[in-house]
């Protein structure tokens, strides 16, 4: 089992990074990728994914994320493929927000999550996860950030769009805002 590699991100896919440790790259999926820069040595938080057709690593930039993705492939019905999706998507504070809150609209925004996931989600996992909610805005903006990044936006155009937008939205409501004021 592996808990985590430190190693230098030499490719950046859409879908997963490639992590180089000692001359071994391991093409790791991961949430977003465009949260590393080519490059760059990271430790990246690894979870490894034994079946007895594929043996897969997923990768995380922090180990609350790394967590989360932990709890939610614990849910029946959900597995590494549906959950790195969530985690791409949504920020470590606000799923775990939605599933306390028992707010089965914010996670069936996911793909391939529908009602009966979400149900599930918030039956499996309410009341057994902690965030630190006073980071929620600071994530938003940063989980924004990289999506507006990933878009091919440049950072300081991305700055000035972000403090106009309405942050109590959900992040496809914010995107979309940004867009809007990109257009202008």
């Amino acid at each position: 089992m592996y808990s985590y590699i430190y190693g230098k991100v030499v490719e950046i896919n859409s879908t997963y990074i490639t992590l180089d440790n000692n001359g071994v790259g391991y093409k790791v999926p991961t949430p977003n990728p465009y949260v590393f820069h080519e490059g760059e040595f990271y430790t990246v938080y690894i979870y490894q994914h034994v079946r007895d057709d594929e043996l897969s690593l997923y990768g995380f930039k922090s180990k609350e994320e790394k967590d989360l993705f932990l709890k939610l492939i614990e849910v029946k019905g959900l597995g590494p493929k549906m959950a790195l999706p969530i985690l791409a998507t949504g920020s470590v504070n606000g799923i775990i927000d939605a599933i306390e809150r028992e707010n089965i609209l914010y996670l069936k925004k996911f793909p391939k999550i529908g009602d009966k996931v979400a149900k599930q989600i918030i039956l499996d996992l309410k009341g057994k996860l902690t965030s630190n909610v006073e980071n929620t805005t600071m994530d938003n903006n940063d989980e924004l950030s990289l999506v507006l990044k990933g878009l091919g936006y440049k950072q300081q155009d991305i700055n000035k769009v972000i403090s106009k937008i309405n942050h109590d939205n959900s992040i496809e409501e914010q995107v979309k805002e940004a867009l809007k004021l990109f257009l202008k």
